[in-house]
């Protein structure tokens, strides 16, 4: 092949990536605009630009409700999460026991099963139980699809860690809650960080478990913007998508750079 053939494939990938992006990022964007937009129809051209739909976000007292639902079950499923995937990663890195890697394998599993197959499955235990939904089996849903994925990262991090540390501790006296404390959990920070603001992000966003979890009657954001959704498509519905938008793209942005920040410090 000549090198202007391969110049020719080379720029065809280019073009063909550039569509890609645009395909999945167009309409993120065009959500965005229209968030600002001075007319009640959503749509170009625009009349003006305007905050009066984010203003009425908060006069709209579902909207509100159910921000406050999805803040707190985010909320308790980061720190559930967070504080098991911590337990559970040192005992896998530092620790040999039966069943290790049966444990493993049943922590990581619901990250590899579709979200879909595991909301029916729970939906069907539930009823075959005869066990109505509540907010704290949803709760307990959210931390069984989140927990996999700090168990992940403090894994990777801790296997960076060198045990000499932990042994230098100990060798001065230090027993193992004090040497974790003060050597394991600062080593281990970055990622405890980028995990929490990770599952707190995977837990706000839910979607597809949340509907077949949620009680009757509660709503959380992703669900509301859907109920919004089968009325009619406004400006209104355009804001609140934006501000999940920065929610959900903004906080594991923030995770990466308090991680990198805290790694660097950590040195």
């Amino acid at each position: 092949m000549d090198t202007s053939t391969r110049g020719f494939g080379w720029r065809a990938v280019q073009f063909f990536t550039v569509l890609v992006y645009i395909f999945m990022f167009a309409p993120i964007l065009v959500v965005i605009v229209l968030s600002f937009n001075a007319s009640q129809f959503g749509g170009f051209p625009m009349t003006g630009f305007s905050l009066h739909w984010y203003a009425k976000l908060l006069e709209n007292d579902s909207v509100l409700r159910a921000f406050q639902t999805s803040l707190w079950v985010a909320v308790v499923t980061s720190i559930v999460c967070s504080v098991l995937g911590i337990l559970a990663a040192v005992a896998l890195v530092r620790y040999d026991f039966p069943g290790k890697e049966w444990v493993n394998t049943i922590l990581i599993a619901p990250a590899l099963v579709p979200e879909t197959v595991l909301g029916v499955g729970l939906l069907l235990l539930m009823r075959f139980a005869h066990q109505p939904r509540t907010l704290w089996l949803l709760v307990l849903g959210h931390i069984m699809l989140a927990l996999p994925y700090v168990v992940l990262v403090v894994q990777a991090r801790l296997i960076g860690v060198k045990r000499v540390y932990e042994e230098a501790a100990m060798s001065l006296g230090a027993n193992r809650f004090q040497t974790f404390r003060e050597i394991t959990l600062p080593l281990i920070m970055p990622a405890i960080v980028a995990s929490l603001l990770l599952v707190f992000t995977i837990s706000f966003d839910n979607i597809t478990a949340s509907m077949f979890w949620r009680p009757s009657g509660v709503e959380t954001m992703p669900t509301e913007i859907l109920s919004m959704l089968k009325i009619s498509i406004s400006p209104e519905i355009n804001a609140l998508g934006t501000l999940m938008i920065v929610v959900t793209v903004g906080l594991p942005l923030l995770g990466g750079g308090l991680a990198r920040y805290l790694a660097r410090s950590a040195r």
